[in-house]
């Protein structure tokens, strides 16, 4: 159970948690069935603190600094894919959560896919926001996020996130697109319809692998819709989880 608490003016508690090895932070908020939210690549639970107020008077959030970011444990060696699915596995056995939401932005995206194919019976339904994994990340946005970690290494200031690994025979990238046919879960995609990392073309052919998936697109430019259309995010994903 959670080692300590801190309750913000929000109602939002920020908890720490021992999963296995590793000091977990997360937050906490809302009543109702269990949601657990899986932050980006180069985030970490804050991301979700606009989904955590908005809705918190109908479900219950999870939002953890995935293992290597935010204020939970980071290892000097790096992580495999593996170890951050094991990880909210774990997160979810150790908070004994039963049916809940899987929702994941971008990376977190990614681990939901790997936690829903291992756990089916206990994700009640999925939600992928601008997720990894769908197919490669664009030209522009690799030139952006070296530009970004170039400068972060510059001034000497922390990565937001881990080193990453892959195995001997494993995608470097970490795709599952060839993955997504075996989902049976209720699944909704949520875009931005001009991503400069993933393109909507991603979404739309992931829709078309995953069946009985929805694809719903929200106007403008940007990669994280959670917090540009928050609003209209945040009734998105209820009509999706109430239905």
């Amino acid at each position: 159970m959670p080692e300590q608490s801190k309750s913000s003016q929000t109602g939002i508690k920020s908890l720490t948690v021992k999963v296995n090895d590793h000091e977990i932070h997360y937050l906490k908020g809302g009543s109702g069935p269990p949601v657990v939210l899986l932050h980006g690549g180069a985030s970490d639970s804050r991301d979700w603190v606009q989904t955590i107020e908005g809705l918190a008077d109908r479900y219950s959030f999870y939002a953890p600094d995935l293992i290597g970011f935010g204020q939970s444990t980071r290892n000097k060696d790096g992580y495999y894919l593996s170890d951050f699915s094991d990880f909210v596995l774990e997160f979810i056995d150790k908070l004994q959560l039963k049916d809940v939401v899987l929702v994941g932005h971008s990376f977190g995206a990614r681990i939901c896919v790997d936690v829903t194919l291992q756990r089916p019976d206990n994700v009640r339904k999925l939600v992928l926001a601008d997720a990894a994994g769908l197919g490669k990340v664009s030209r522009f946005g690799n030139v952006v996020m070296t530009i970004a970690w170039a400068i972060r290494k510059v001034l000497r200031q922390r990565q937001p996130y881990p080193q990453f690994l892959a195995k001997e025979g494993e995608d470097s990238d970490w795709l599952c697109v060839n993955e997504l046919p075996k989902l049976k879960t209720p699944t909704l995609l949520i875009w931005k319809r001009h991503d400069p990392y993933l393109p909507l073309s991603l979404a739309r052919r992931a829709k078309k692998q995953i069946a009985g998936a929805k694809l719903l697109v929200l106007p403008g430019y940007g990669h994280a819709p959670h917090q540009q259309n928050s609003e209209a995010f945040n009734r998105l994903l209820t009509e999706f989880i109430d239905s």
